[in-house]
């Protein structure tokens, strides 16, 4: 390659790094936070029955949440958690599930629920799908950025800071 096309090259490159450096970290956060959120809380969705909101599909049920049916056959024979009976694990995970996504979605808490979700990857990885490295490793690499670098400026987290101070080291 002769040293203008190398220098043209280098140039674009540049250009396109400089272009992309731009793109909005709130943006990217945010992104995060709806993107996490999403996955836990479907998955929260089903593990009951008698109460369902999914705003994307439209589904709205506001009633009294229930294990589903095959709730408490998955944390006995397909999860099989050691160390902990199927009737909290599946209470925890449940429960985990429907309140921490509320809390991303919000910014509230952000790094904490963050932090929550990020040992139940862990635990999933560990003792439920340990072949489900990549995926577990995508959810991971989120939460872990949302536990170093906070909520964004679009959140409860951030409105609370500018209010009551900054509490973060």
């Amino acid at each position: 390659m002769n040293s203008s096309a190398s220098n043209s090259l280098i140039g674009l490159i540049c250009k396109a790094n400089t272009l992309l450096g731009r793109i909005p970290e709130n943006l990217v956060q945010l992104l995060a936070r709806f993107s996490l959120a999403a996955i836990f809380w479907i998955s929260g969705q089903t593990k009951v029955e008698g109460f369902a909101l999914n705003i994307i599909d439209g589904t709205v049920e506001l009633g009294w949440p229930r294990f589903a049916g095959s709730t408490l056959y998955l944390f006995r024979e397909e999860y099989a958690l050691p160390l902990i009976p199927v009737e909290l694990a599946a209470t925890l995970a449940t429960t985990a599930e429907h309140l921490f996504p509320v809390l991303l979605l919000l910014g509230l808490a952000t790094r904490f629920s963050a932090l929550a979700l990020l040992i139940m990857t862990l635990t999933i990885q560990l003792f439920v799908y340990p072949g489900a490295y990549p995926t577990h490793g995508i959810w991971a690499t989120g939460l872990l950025f949302l536990m170093m670098r906070g909520a964004g400026t679009l959140s409860v987290d951030y409105w609370l800071k500018r209010r009551c101070g900054d509490c973060s080291p």
